[in-house]
């Protein structure tokens, strides 16, 4: 064997294993987000009426229901059918994008947005008023009751864009999937 042989065959050996720890990192935070966000989701539909709210925080925080046709902020609240596509789509994405994860930054951003992406997507499939047009569960206010000052969220809005900027950062800074970084 040549010594380029040889520098070849190590490569593969040396980055499997790290590649295995980043899939791991991103599925264990994509299904913390998922459970999160399922169990707060029942907690709140179980206790919180409509129409109630619970302030935290000196009204910082409020908790009140919200049923959500559309995506974030409410944005198409008549397109709930096509969101649930597009989630579905994002998902699969992510998915097949996170066997060239090797960076421990990118399996935490990739695992947020997936794991929002299918809290809500589950509420999307099996809640009422049918499949694939469900209403997601918001319940989270800031600064005040029922949306005053910022819309109402859930955990998994909040696992889609801690993500997205966290991954928007590290394509700001030039990291790639695989942890190079791609400028100085």
């Amino acid at each position: 064997m040549s010594t380029a042989d040889e520098v070849d065959e190590s490569t593969p050996r040396e980055t499997a294993p790290k590649r295995a720890r980043r899939i791991v990192l991103f599925s264990v935070v994509a299904l913390l987000v998922v459970a999160l966000d399922v169990v707060s989701k029942v907690l709140v539909v179980a206790n919180l009426a409509p129409g109630e709210q619970t302030r935290l925080l000196g009204g910082a925080i409020y908790l009140d229901i919200a049923r959500n046709s559309g995506a974030a902020f409410s944005l198409g609240t008549g397109f709930t059918a096509i969101l649930t596509v597009v989630a579905i789509a994002v998902v699969v994405v992510i998915v097949r994008t996170a066997s060239r994860l090797q960076s421990r930054a990118w399996a935490v951003a990739l695992g947020l947005i997936l794991g929002g992406a299918i809290g809500n997507l589950v509420e999307r499939i099996f809640r009422a008023p049918g499949v694939f047009r469900g209403h997601v569960v918001d319940w989270i206010s800031l600064f005040g009751p029922y949306g005053a000052h910022w819309p109402i969220f859930n955990l998994a809005d909040s696992g889609i864009v801690c993500g997205a900027v966290l991954a928007a950062g590290l394509s700001l800074f030039g990291v790639s999937l695989d942890g190079a970084r791609t400028r100085d």
